[in-house]
């Protein structure tokens, strides 16, 4: 009776040491993140504060390493990576996960938001619903992060549609859709990696691109362009994607932490964006960078031709047409609301 009574101890206090093993192990958790953005730029800034955050409140159970500056290579390289595992998320464009769940880019359809009011409307009605579609798709995210108008920046004026057919426009190399709808402006675009942006800036490779002027400024653009076309073109935006799958290994209480924590942090980037892009914008006209405003007749065939490739982008996805004509309504709402007042 002794001897099975001590074996029953021996096999429970076994019992306790392997769950104990299992469970801290199972907790334990390094979430590797790729980005193209630079190390000291204000993103890599507050992903590292929530990073120390996440590491304290889990009492580092989860720990976020970051490849900032590109490292890892474009986002397309990145989503690859987190598809074999080397990675198990990045901090990507949003155009750069159509292809798991199309209306995510759909704030970045050629002129449809205009005014940072709009924006704003919008984004009240459709972040939520984003963040939805890319969990489904299979990645967690934390709030979708705005990163201002981007802008046709130039080395000569560009001021009129026709203008740009006569200039080398950078596209990034993975932009299928995107280079659809240049087709509408008739231009023949040349399809680069973000890295080498600058140098072929510089040695004439390309002598147009379109970013935001925070963009411009950080990725030292602004250096080799002389032009900036008055128009917002399309409305930037970013995520921090994580693999679902990984994520859903922690526990619910560390989930919780990480979630609370980074979403707090995408809100500060995308309040601290806005405010940016304002200060950028000026730096740029201190450094004598013309900004030219088209005329009214110009500027309505910037909207007519910005349009009709919109709706070459659209009709490639029944998805991604539905969410445009949600947007649409949203927009008819927000003007109708407004002439009202």
């Amino acid at each position: 009776m002794f001897t099975k009574s001590r074996n029953l101890l021996c096999f429970a206090v076994l019992a306790v040491f392997v769950q104990l093993f299992f469970t801290t192990t199972a907790f334990t958790q390094t979430f590797k993140i790729a980005t193209i953005s630079p190390e000291g730029s204000m993103w890599m800034e507050k992903m590292r504060e929530g990073a120390r955050a996440v590491a304290k409140g889990t009492q580092n159970r989860v720990k976020f390493k970051f490849y900032p500056g590109g490292v890892m290579g474009n986002d397309r390289a990145v989503l690859r990576k987190i598809r074999i595992g080397q990675l198990q998320g990045g901090a990507v464009v949003a155009g750069s996960l159509a292809s798991f769940f199309p209306p995510n880019q759909i704030y970045s359809l050629p002129m449809k938001l205009r005014t940072i009011e709009e924006v704003d409307y919008v984004r009240q009605h459709m972040d939520e619903f984003i963040m939805q579609g890319l969990d489904k798709a299979g990645f967690v995210t934390f709030g979708i992060s705005g990163g201002g108008f981007a802008y046709i920046m130039s080395k000569e004026p560009i001021e009129t549609v026709g203008d740009l057919k006569n200039r080398k426009v950078w596209i990034t190399d993975t932009d299928t859709l995107g280079k659809g709808a240049m087709d509408i402006f008739g231009i023949t675009p040349i399809p680069l990696p973000l890295a080498d942006v600058r140098t072929a800036l510089s040695s004439g490779l390309i002598d147009t691109v379109a970013t935001s002027a925070v963009g411009a400024i950080v990725l030292q653009w602004h250096t080799q362009i002389r032009y900036v076309t008055n128009i917002p073109l399309l409305y930037l935006n970013a995520v921090l994607a994580i693999d679902k799958k990984r994520f859903n290994r922690m526990s619910a209480e560390d989930r919780d932490i990480v979630s609370r924590i980074m979403t707090q942090k995408f809100k500060e980037i995308d309040l601290q964006n806005r405010e940016d892009e304002i200060k950028a914008i000026n730096a740029l006209k201190g450094r004598g960078i013309q900004f030219i405003t088209p005329k009214k007749a110009d500027l309505d065939l910037w909207l007519s031709t910005a349009s009709r490739a919109s709706e070459k982008m659209v009709s490639a996805d029944p998805a991604l047409k539905k969410a445009t004509e949600k947007m649409d309504l949203l927009l008819a709402e927000y003007h109708k609301a407004n002439e009202a007042q």
